[in-house]
């Protein structure tokens, strides 16, 4: 991996820490236990859009990690799973060139599954898939809203940026001007 390709990772690990954390300060309890905004995701749908899949894996993985060291290591398998399925489900998705804002609210209801899933499995308890609908509904408002935030902050640094510009030309991020 090249210099800047690191440098890059590094910057989008660290914004995506961060993000983590002012996403924990939102209390969005009152919708459903332990929901949050999802705001790192803004991070990892840039990086669906403008890295190579092996990048945004890298970016994920060591978003996960890290994470759980600072904010608390009993979260991880949790963690690891919605964002591996997540990570999953936004690749194909923007393989299959669905709008942004829909690979994004795919993202957040993978990563829901994820999370019930490996709930379910740690708790031996299958009754948790009840909880399900609720974060189907969850994810889809969530991942609108950061499916909508990274599409107006990727457009905006196109506008400045030749490399981004190119890697967004012909999404509906940036459609081709006929």
């Amino acid at each position: 991996m090249s210099t800047a390709k690191m440098a890059r990772l590094a910057i989008m690990t660290a914004l995506a820490l961060i993000l983590s954390f002012v996403d924990s300060l939102i209390p969005l309890d009152f919708a459903a236990p332990g929901v949050k905004l999802g705001l790192a995701n803004t991070v990892l749908l840039y990086a669906v859009y403008l890295t190579r899949p092996r990048e945004a894996v890298l970016l994920m993985t060591l978003k996960v990690i890290l994470s759980s060291l600072l904010f608390g290591f009993s979260q991880f398998p949790y963690s690891l799973a919605g964002g591996v399925l997540s990570l999953l489900a936004m690749l194909t998705a923007r393989k299959l060139r669905f709008h942004s804002v829909t690979v994004s609210i795919t993202g957040s209801v993978a990563h829901h599954i994820g999370q019930i899933a490996v709930a379910a499995v740690i708790t031996s308890t299958t009754l948790l898939v009840v909880y399900l609908p609720v974060l189907m509904v969850v994810g889809v408002l969530t991942g609108t809203a950061t499916g909508l935030t990274a599409k107006h902050v990727m457009r905006a640094l196109a506008a400045g940026d030749t490399h981004i510009r190119e890697g967004l030309t012909g999404t509906d991020i940036l459609p081709r001007h006929k």
